[in-house]
C-alpha cells in the first residue's frame, strides 16, 4: 500500500508514502534474505523493523505481524507479502482512530 502525501504547491514530484505490504516489500529488497524462507528467517532478518501500517506513519514491528501469519515457509518474496496482506488489513482496521480518521487522511490538507 501506498499514497501519495498532499502537493506542497512546487513542481516537484511528491514521494509516495510506502505502508503495509509496500513497506515490507522496500525492506525486504535491501535484506540479506533468500527465499525460500521460513518464517524464522524473515523473523530474525527483519523481525525487529517498525512498519508503517498506515499513512500517518503509525507502525508495528514486522515480527508482530508475522506471529498472525499461519505459513511456517515462504517460497518467495511475493508469497511473504501475500501473507501479510490480511494481518496488516487486520491491524490497520483495528488500530485506526475511526472514520473521521480514514476520512481526514483521504484529504489534502
Amino acid at each position: 500500500m501506498g499514497v501519495r502525501p498532499p502537493s506542497s504547491g512546487d513542481d516537484d514530484e511528491p514521494e509516495s508514502i510506502e505502508f503495509g505490504i509496500a513497506a515490507v516489500d522496500v525492506r525486504l529488497k535491501d535484506a540479506d534474505l533468500a527465499f525460500p524462507a521460513t518464517k524464522d528467517d524473515v523473523a530474525a532478518e527483519l523481525g525487529h523493523e517498525r512498519i508503517p501500517y498506515d499513512v500517518h506513519g503509525n507502525d508495528v514491528p514486522l515480527g508482530e505481524m508475522l506471529a498472525e501469519v499461519d505459513v511456517e515457509e515462504f517460497r518467495s518474496r511475493q508469497e511473504l507479502l501475500n501473507a501479510l496482506h490480511d494481518p496488516f488489513e487486520e491491524y490497520r482496521r483495528r488500530h485506526s482512530g475511526g472514520v473521521v480518521q480514514q476520512v481526514r487522511s483521504l484529504l489534502p490538507f
